[in-house]
């Protein structure tokens, strides 16, 4: 292929997604709009007006927010590359280093502070303005620049000695590096499944053992009848955050825990709460994790593979604007990176799709073993707390969500009673 037809084909990907989203946006907004002054008949009786036009402008704020977002990003990507950025970076950065691990580490940490400080002010004032308007932001500016420095460090601690290993394997191990950097990287994967519950969490949020004798008896005798085990349960202090509430497992074998939200325990009762955490254990009855984790290991596979291929073409740095003679392994990875979203946009409808099969089924294995009525009541409450549309476009959620819509997936529900 030659430099300009990858250019090409590049800029039709990206003005094709570009496009796309902001098409899908649009028909999101109207749905959302036309149906704001009226609860749908289905949720008349348990979703306020109120709430119901909450849910409305707060996600037509995320949708402002979010396509004014996505016109910085492709801004940032077209300046690495056809702009010149990634370039510049290079070009003063290697002279002075020499193409060693040293410079090829510094140029993508300077990739990444100059992307995170781009991003910054869009998280910023998406947690203390949407969110602090909506009511749902607990996080002080203190905590917040806590959580940052706390990122910050992890990612640093983690993230070099994973990125030198990438390197050297790159390096030393010829033509199949990229199949030793998959099975180095499924393993860092696992690894990383153990250590996050015990280590990792526990850094940005507190876990209490659950106090509730009652409803703790209750989680466990459930926990027995789906032959479900696990190393304890937790109560997080979600709220110091956020208003939002969530119940999930995180971890493997015996690191596995399963974590409430502080908010979602105060909220719903306890038959609502069992119904939940029997959604959750039907994700992992019914092998839903393990699947998504080996789903990874191979499309990490595919995608390190074509890496192993680019990484030597002249035409894959020359059609993203950058001098081939500059070709480095670092530069190979950060392209590789940026562009990536923009080939795969199209294939989220089926990881999408994939996703909402698995809810129906942990629904339906919900329904199995409490009953529909407390799940479909818990999900109700969750849909006012949480604020979400109960009217949203077909396509845009068939594209993009990873759960059923609201109506859809409580008429499932309703027919498991």
């Amino acid at each position: 292929m030659s430099a300009l037809a990858f250019s090409q084909l590049f800029l039709f990907f990206l003005f094709s997604t570009l496009l796309t989203r902001f098409w899908l946006a649009a028909r999101q907004w109207r749905s959302v709009s036309k149906h704001r002054d009226k609860v749908p008949e289905q949720f008349a009786g348990n979703i306020t007006p109120d709430a119901h036009r909450k849910a409305a402008d707060y996600t037509l704020a995320k949708i402002r927010f979010s396509l004014t977002a996505l016109v910085v990003d492709t801004i940032v990507l077209t300046g690495f590359t056809f702009g010149g950025g990634l370039q510049y970076l290079a070009s003063h950065i290697f002279p002075v280093t020499g193409n060693t691990m040293t410079g090829q580490i510094a140029l993508i940490a300077a990739t990444i502070v100059i992307s995170g400080a781009i991003d910054l002010p869009f998280d910023y004032y998406r947690q203390f303005v949407i969110e602090q308007k909506f009511g749902f932001n607990h996080m002080t500016r203190s905590l917040y620049l806590g959580d940052l420095a706390r990122q910050t460090a992890l990612g640093v601690a983690i993230g070099l000695p994973v990125l030198w290993i990438l390197l050297t394997v790159m390096k030393k191990t010829g033509t199949w590096w990229w199949f030793y950097a998959w099975i180095l990287w499924c393993l860092f994967q696992f690894l990383m499944l153990f250590l996050y519950p015990t280590w990792i969490a526990p850094l940005f949020n507190r876990f209490t053992p659950l106090t509730d004798e009652t409803l703790k008896i209750r989680i466990e005798r459930l926990m027995q009848r789906t032959g479900f085990r696990s190393s304890g349960l937790f109560v997080m202090d979600g709220s110091k955050r956020s208003a939002h509430g969530n119940a999930y497992f995180t971890g493997m074998g015996s690191a596995k825990r399963v974590v409430f939200f502080d908010t979602l325990l105060a909220r719903l009762t306890p038959d609502e709460i069992e119904a939940v955490l029997a959604h959750e254990l039907g994700h992992f009855h019914l092998k839903h994790v393990f699947k998504r984790i080996v789903f990874s290991c191979l499309s990490s596979l595919v995608l390190l593979a074509l890496l192993g291929f680019l990484r030597h073409e002249a035409w894959f740095y020359a059609g993203l604007g950058i001098d081939p003679s500059l070709a480095s392994d670092a530069l190979a990875l950060i392209l590789f990176a940026l562009i990536l979203p923009v080939f795969t946009f199209f294939l989220f409808p089926l990881i999408s799709g994939n996703a909402r099969k698995h809810e129906f089924e942990a629904d339906a294995f919900s329904a199995k073993y409490t009953q529909a009525r407390h799940l479909v009541s818990a999900l109700v409450k969750l849909y006012e707390d949480n604020a979400a549309t109960l009217t949203p476009d077909p396509l845009h959620s068939a594209f993009y969500d990873s759960h059923p819509p609201a109506s859809i997936r409580i008429q499932h529900l309703l027919g498991h009673s």
